[in-house]
């Protein structure tokens, strides 16, 4: 039984830091050079991000869940993170690209399929806790 798991607890303190960064870089750095429509949606992907490295967090602290399913979440997070924050950025800043962005937009869902995934196998994972 793993109580702590403090290398997903350390990633889910890491990201939650790189997750602040981005949004003061979006909220400063970018104001001035994206519309009002495309800040908003590149906030959507730091509020998500900002939420799933929560996750990642508590999942590191949460007692009694197998390791192999903390690392099974653990990873549906990142993934998601990856999919769905990452092209929610690219998206947003069209604008501002060399590239045309558009083409990613079907990896957005996806990442927020992953996202589901993990919440369904976290709460699995906590209903399926024998009491004590």
């Amino acid at each position: 039984m793993t109580v702590f798991d403090k290398n997903i607890t350390a990633i889910g303190a890491f990201l939650l830091a790189v997750t602040i960064a981005i949004g003061a870089f979006g909220a400063h750095g970018l104001k001035e050079i994206l519309d009002a429509p495309a800040l908003n949606t590149f906030e959507v992907g730091v509020r998500y991000q900002m939420y799933h490295a929560l996750g990642i967090l508590i999942l590191g602290i949460v007692p009694s869940i197998s390791q192999n399913l903390k690392q099974k979440i653990f990873w549906l997070f990142i993934i998601g993170i990856l999919f769905f924050s990452g092209s929610i950025y690219l998206l947003s800043m069209n604008s501002i690209l060399p590239f045309e962005t558009s083409v990613i937009g079907f990896v957005t869902p996806l990442g927020g399929l992953f996202f589901i995934m993990g919440w369904f196998f976290f709460a699995y994972g906590l209903l399926a806790l024998k009491k004590r």
